[in-house]
């Protein structure tokens, strides 16, 4: 079993100034592999693919890629179901405001049409709101005219009593 070491110095937490320098080159720029030398990689495994290795290693990441190759298929079929429902819903969408906008254009038309029948009947109907007002002031003058006749009336009868009483 190997321990790994964690402590770090005050040194080593220092930014480098020279890092900045473009032409600095530190030898750790690129890392080695035991095999081929230094590569672009800062991988620091020394596993190499034709060197032999455990089957049972092989096995599990094989293993595991299949797995995660699987994964990501699902997923990327339940994106696609999901797109596909979404173009669904907004067909229906479209289809349904179109709807929408025949009836809304029907209804429209509908009120332009009763606009103008209202044009055509609004003398009409200003006619029967003047015979309206003029029957309302013949009640009032009727009623105005039987109290006053109810009255000479009265006086007629009275006059005719007393007539009666002088003769």
């Amino acid at each position: 079993m190997t321990t790994l070491k964690l402590t770090t110095t005050a040194e080593e937490n220092q930014p480098n100034p020279n890092l900045l320098d473009p032409n600095y080159d530190d030898g750790m720029s690129r890392c080695g592999s035991p095999k081929r030398g230094p590569t672009l990689s800062t991988s620091t495994s020394s596993f190499e693919a034709l060197d032999p290795h455990d089957p049972n290693l092989s096995h599990l990441a094989n293993s595991m890629f299949q797995k995660t190759a699987e994964y990501l298929q699902e997923e990327l079929t339940s994106t696609h179901a999901d797109y596909r429902l979404l173009e669904r819903l907004n067909k229906e969408t479209i289809a349904k405001y179109a709807e929408l906008k025949t009836i809304s254009s029907s209804v429209s038309q509908s009120l332009d049409a009763l606009n103008q029948k209202y044009k055509k009947l609004e003398p009409v109907l200003d006619n029967i709101n003047q015979i309206d007002d003029s029957v309302a002031k013949l009640e009032q003058a009727a009623y105005k005219l039987a109290a006053y006749s109810k009255r000479l009336e009265a006086k007629f009868k009275d006059l005719s009593e007393k007539d009666n009483m002088s003769s």
